[in-house]
């Protein structure tokens, strides 16, 4: 019988049904549950094959070749990943049948291949199977390939709110920092509307002036200076009280919206500051520069100068078209009749101005980024003489932004001036209907002059709000790209009630830790004892899980499963600024920052003397190479202390990290990229860091992990191996091997005429 599988599920790749009907008969195409198209082969080399699940069992093929399994009972297909290859595992009569390997890119066709297995030998119905796998196709991000949450569209781990178009509505968001300042902003209001009533005075006034002193006089009768004088008084001191009104409101809300970009700035850094290392990774330098600094700055000139330019105007066109209504309603309506079509016009443009500065903005973090990335690698870029490459790239970037706003220009080039045609015209229209009506002795010649000072600034002010659009649009395009980063949840929140953390012994226990970073798990099943002041050293290939299991220690990432604990409690439940502060931290690549040599090393005791800042570079053996610098510990080190050596960087992080007198203390790789003198006087500086400390070292020279405790092998991200040395090399297992392939390389550096230290620095 023909099984009905969804095509979601059921169909096959069309290049692929042509190569299995010569392996597989109609009827068992027709019925396939799930497939896999896998892309690696046994050697992790690129090639493809296939592997589908049919009633008949489970089948593979390459094309020229099959094979098929049938599905019995306690047959198993495992799935499992690490460092971005998968692989499935089926296993049948206990022993093992055959491995594929594959990328994560086709992760989800493996687990809905495995969960269709699992399916049939449950003995499930092909209609459960069939809607099972489809479920499954839903619940997996396409973008990023990882679970999502289920009846969702949202995917947690791609932050979809990163491309969600702005809204103007987004400015609204900006009251949270308003709030602290609403007495300002209402006595602000207040003299706004003031004010905007005071402009309105002068117009008015012109009514009588010309009706009663300057009309009569043209029909003969003497001026009355007095009525004149009273009137010209009034015009001079509405002036006065608008300008001291202006002035006012102006420098207050001024001082406000300052105030609001400076809270901006500093929330949006802080919170910056507390999200994990996870986000950095996925985010550019120079983006970020540039959202903290132009967009702030942009929103803070909107709210400053736009905004207040916008409730003004707003004001005006209201006021006056009150003041006019009850002068003369039927001029006022001839009056008003453009409002509509220049309202529709300023609706039509404004999603596409919107759209387009947002699209502005993520080219300029672009442009930002180039110079992000090539001013502090500039040493880079000269020893490989890629200047004119890196100016090609920042051309290109620029060019492209150009482009843009080519594009948002076009639009409001053609807006701007039909809003200002509308107004002339609407003018125009007021000047001709208001002598048809003077000839008709309708209006006075003073009301005509008085509507004509009114529209002058009714028009003025509705051109004006007209050009805002744009500085609104560029500013809710800002504020979305704030509020992205305000908005987002970090992934290593701070606990709910923490507790005070108290003495630290130094115990660290890790129960069966698994970490995925994003799609790829990198470790899982970790289970370690680590005794307060015992030294633990970490070693293995590259990518076995070193480092990211001391990020997690260092809780810069939360586990997946399992838990950390230090003397036994949950790092989870301890405030991650009071953990932190427990653990000293010796990378690699040492950064320093700009500043002086004192500065650097009191980074983490700002309130250090220099006493003690002096004895933390004894300890660390910097101290004598210090003094031999022009200003000693005031010397400027340069932007990331590039003015000193990699073992004079590393020996001010050895001694940034001895002030702070840490209970935990983490080695990474910190001699692995001096030569063996400079590590020698390293080493002297860890001896005396690491006393009475629990430490964890990583190294690729064994050499530094000579005084280790115990040594922990990973590879794949698992524990392989725990023992001393000793004990590992009798065990002759994978340190052993590493051992041993050291051991070698060191050999043919010195059969190839390099240095006899080679050998030294596998020696244990």
């Amino acid at each position: 019988m023909k099984l009905e599988i969804p095509p979601s599920t059921s169909s096959l790749p069309p290049h692929w049904v042509g190569k299995l009907r010569l392996h597989s008969p109609d009827q068992v195409l027709d019925s396939v549950f799930a497939w896999l198209e896998i892309d690696l082969d046994s050697e992790m080399h690129f090639t493809k094959s296939l592997l589908y699940l049919t009633p008949a069992g489970l089948l593979w093929t390459n094309g020229e070749q099959s094979e098929l399994w049938p599905i019995q009972a306690g047959a198993q297909l495992l799935h499992g990943d690490h460092a971005g290859v998968g692989h499935l595992k089926l296993e049948m009569d206990d022993r093992l049948q055959r491995t594929w390997y594959f990328t994560l890119a086709v992760n989800p066709q493996a687990l809905r291949l495995q969960s269709g297995f699992k399916q049939i030998l449950r003995g499930d119905q092909v209609g459960n199977i069939a809607s099972q796998a489809s479920e499954y196709d839903q619940q997996v991000c396409p973008a990023c390939l990882n679970p999502k949450p289920a009846n969702t569209n949202d995917c947690p781990t791609c932050d979809p709110d990163e491309d969600a178009p702005p809204s103007t509505w987004t400015l609204f968001k900006l009251w949270r920092f308003a709030r602290p300042y609403k007495k300002e902003l209402l006595l602000g209001f207040a003299l706004t509307l003031l004010s905007t009533g005071a402009t309105l005075i002068p117009p008015y006034l012109t009514m009588p002036l010309m009706d009663h002193v300057l009309i009569p006089f043209e029909k003969g009768d003497p001026i009355d200076f007095h009525l004149a004088s009273m009137y010209l008084i009034a015009l001079f001191v509405a002036a006065i009280v608008a300008w001291a009104l202006g002035w006012w409101k102006t420098y207050l809300l001024a001082l406000v919206s300052e105030r609001i970009g400076a809270d901006l700035r500093n929330t949006t850094f802080e919170h910056l500051l507390k999200l994990s290392l996870e986000y950095f990774g996925g985010k550019r330098t120079g983006d970020l520069i540039a959202r903290i600094g132009a967009e702030t700055d942009r929103i803070c000139v909107f709210l400053s100068l736009y905004a207040l330019d916008f409730i003004t105007d707003v004001l005006m066109i209201t006021m006056t078209a009150a003041i006019l209504i009850s002068i003369d309603p039927l001029l006022a309506l001839v009056t008003l009749a453009p409002l509509p079509f220049i309202v529709w016009m300023i609706h039509a443009v404004r999603d596409k101005l919107r759209f387009g500065f947002e699209k502005i903005d993520r080219i300029w973090s672009e442009v930002t980024n180039i110079l992000a990335d090539t001013i502090p690698g500039i040493r880079v870029v000269k020893a490989f003489a890629q200047e004119d490459r890196e100016l090609k790239r920042f051309v290109d970037s620029n060019k492209h932004n150009l482009q843009i706003n080519d594009r948002v220009n076009r639009v409001w080039g053609l807006f701007s001036p039909t809003v200002t045609l509308l107004t002339e015209t609407g003018l125009l229209v007021v000047w001709g209907f208001g002598i048809w009506q003077v000839a008709h002795h309708k209006v006075s010649v003073g009301v005509l002059i008085a509507f004509l000072a009114y529209i002058g600034r009714f028009y003025i002010r509705l051109d004006s709000m007209s050009r805002i659009v744009s500085h609104t649009q560029k500013a809710a395009a800002g504020a979305k790209r704030i509020f992205d980063i305000l908005d987002h949840v970090s992934s290593v929140p701070e606990p709910i009630n923490p507790a005070p953390l108290g003495e630290v012994k130094g115990r660290i226990s890790l129960r069966d830790v698994g970490f995925r970073y994003g799609n790829r798990a990198v470790t899982k099943g970790i289970n370690l004892d680590i005794a307060p002041g015992e030294m633990i050293g970490l070693v293995g290939h590259s990518g076995s899980g070193k480092s990211t299991l001391v990020n997690l220690i260092c809780r810069f990432y939360d586990v997946s499963a399992g838990a950390i604990t230090l003397d036994g409690r949950d790092i989870r439940s301890i405030a991650i600024s009071d953990y932190r502060k427990r653990i000293g931290l010796v990378l690699q690549e040492p950064f320093l920052f700009f500043g002086t040599i004192a500065e650097n090393i009191a980074y983490g005791k700002p309130e250090a003397t220099r006493e003690e800042i002096i004895e933390a570079a004894r300890a660390a053996h910097a101290h004598e190479f210090i003094l031999r610098l022009p200003l000693g510990y005031d010397s400027l080190v340069g932007e990331r202390g590039q003015s000193l050596s990699g073992g004079e960087r590393q020996r001010i992080s050895i001694a940034r990290a001895l002030l702070i007198n840490p209970s935990i203390l983490i080695l990474d790789e910190a001699t692995s990229s001096v030569d063996t003198t400079t590590e020698k006087e390293i080493q002297r500086a860890l001896d005396n860091l690491v006393k009475g400390r629990t430490t964890i070292a990583i190294a690729h020279r064994l050499s530094t992990l000579r005084k280790a405790d115990r040594l922990v092998v990973l590879d794949k991200g698992e524990i392989v191996e725990i023992g001393s040395h000793d004990q590992l090399m009798d065990a002759q297992g994978a340190y052993y091997a590493l051992y041993q392939a050291q051991l070698r390389h060191a050999a043919e550096l010195v059969e190839g005429g390099a240095i006899g230290e080679s050998l030294e620095k596998v020696s244990i």
